[in-house]
C-alpha cells in the first residue's frame, strides 16, 4: 500500500461551473504535488441520472478534457475511467455482502428522495428511487477502498460520504482483518471558502439552484453572464459592503490580493459602481480561464487524446485495483 494516496471521482453529469473549479479542481491539482493522486470519470455513477448513451460518451470525455485543461498531469496523477477497472464492482458485491441495510436506510441522498416523495404526496416514499441511487455509498466505498484511498476530498455539507466509506472499511476489517485491512480513509475538508463560492443569487453555486456560471463560457456569453448577476441600487458615488456582494467574492478567488485590496478599499470609499466592479471580475476570471477554454476546445474537437490519456490511465489504475482485489479475495476464501 502506498502512504497518503489522495483520490477523488468526477461525476459526469453536464458542464463544470465556477464553483467546481474553485471548489474542487484546484484543491485537487494542488493536491498533486503532495500525494500519490487517483482521479477517476464516475461514469457508473452517473447512469443514476444519465439515460442517454451519446450525452454519457460525451459528459465522460468532457469531464476528462475539463481536468486535463485545467492543469491536471496524467503523468503525475492517474486519471481512469470508473468503468474500466472492474474490479472495482467485484469489491462492491463483496463490501454489500457486509454492509447493513439500515446504514444505507439513512444515507443523506436516499431519504432526502423519500423526503420529496412525502411532499409530493406520494404514498409510495420509494417511488422513482432506483438500486443505484440506494447502493450509491457502497460504490463509492469501493472506488475509494479500491486503490486504497487514504484521503479523500469532501465538501464540507458532504462528510457523510466518508463516514460511511470509514464504516464499510471498519465492517470488513473487524471480519477479515487477520487476513487483510483496508486502510481506513479520513475526509479532507476545505477549512477556506472554496468549497461554498456562492452563485448569481448569493447562494452556495450549483447547477440545482441554477445560479451557476458555467466553467467555459464563450468570453462575450460569459462577459454576459457577470453583468447579470444581480446587486443593489446603492449610488456609483456612495460607499458599499465589499463582503456582502456577490461579485466581490467572486472576485477574490479570481484576482490577486493586491487588486482584491484595490477594490475592496475603492467600493467601500465609494466612487467606484457595480458595473465597474462587474468588469473587474470579468476581466480576471477571463484571464484566468481564457487559456483554459482554449485548451478544452481543442481536446473536444479531436477527442482522440482524451480517449487515449483514459486509456492509459485505466490500465495502470487496474494494476493497483487487482493488487487490492487479490488480497480481498485471498481474505474472504473465495482465492
Amino acid at each position: 500500500m502506498a502512504a497518503n494516496t489522495y483520490l477523488t471521482g468526477i461525476k459526469p453529469t453536464g458542464e463544470f461551473h465556477l464553483g467546481n473549479y474553485v471548489g474542487a479542481i484546484k484543491p485537487a491539482l494542488a493536491a498533486a504535488r503532495e500525494y500519490d493522486t487517483y482521479y477517476f470519470v464516475a461514469d457508473y455513477h452517473a447512469l443514476n441520472t444519465v439515460k442517454d448513451a451519446a450525452e454519457l460518451r460525451h459528459s465522460i470525455r468532457s469531464g476528462a478534457a475539463t481536468w486535463l485543461a485545467c492543469g491536471l498531469d496524467p503523468e503525475r496523477t492517474v486519471v481512469y475511467q470508473q468503468s474500466k477497472v472492474p474490479e472495482t464492482f467485484e469489491l462492491t458485491t463483496i463490501l454489500s455482502a457486509l454492509t447493513p441495510k439500515g446504514l444505507m436506510n439513512r444515507a443523506h441522498a436516499y431519504k432526502a428522495a423519500r423526503d420529496r416523495n412525502t411532499a409530493a404526496g406520494n404514498s409510495d416514499l420509494d417511488a422513482g428511487i432506483n438500486m443505484g441511487l440506494y447502493n450509491y455509498p457502497i460504490l463509492m466505498a469501493a472506488d475509494i477502498l479500491v486503490m486504497e484511498g487514504t484521503h479523500v476530498p469532501v465538501g464540507r455539507d458532504q462528510s457523510q460520504h466518508i463516514e460511511y466509506t470509514a464504516d464499510i472499511a471498519g465492517y470488513f476489517n473487524h471480519r477479515f482483518g487477520e487476513g487483510y485491512s483496508f486502510p481506513v480513509p479520513k475526509g479532507v475538508i476545505d477549512e477556506g471558502d472554496g468549497s461554498i463560492l456562492p452563485g448569481t443569487d448569493g447562494r452556495k453555486m450549483s447547477k440545482s439552484y441554477d445560479n451557476h456560471i458555467p466553467l467555459f463560457l464563450p468570453e462575450n456569453k460569459l462577459k454576459k453572464a457577470i453583468r447579470r448577476i444581480p446587486t443593489d441600487s446603492t449610488p456609483v458615488e456612495d460607499p458599499k459592503d465589499a463582503d456582502g456582494s456577490v461579485p466581490f467574492q467572486l472576485l477574490a478567488h479570481f484576482a490577486d490580493a493586491d487588486k482584491v485590496a484595490d477594490v475592496r478599499r475603492r467600493l467601500e470609499a465609494g466612487g467606484m459602481g457595480w458595473g465597474e466592479l462587474k468588469n473587474e471580475l470579468f476581466e480576471a476570471v477571463n484571464a484566468e480561464l481564457g487559456p483554459k477554454r482554449e485548451r478544452y476546445d481543442q481536446l473536444m474537437d479531436d477527442p482522440s487524446e482524451i480517449d487515449a490519456i483514459l486509456e492509459a490511465g485505466s490500465a495502470r489504475a487496474r494494476e493497483r485495483a487487482r493488487a487490492t482485489i487479490d488480497r480481498v479475495r485471498a481474505a474472504v476464501g473465495v482465492a
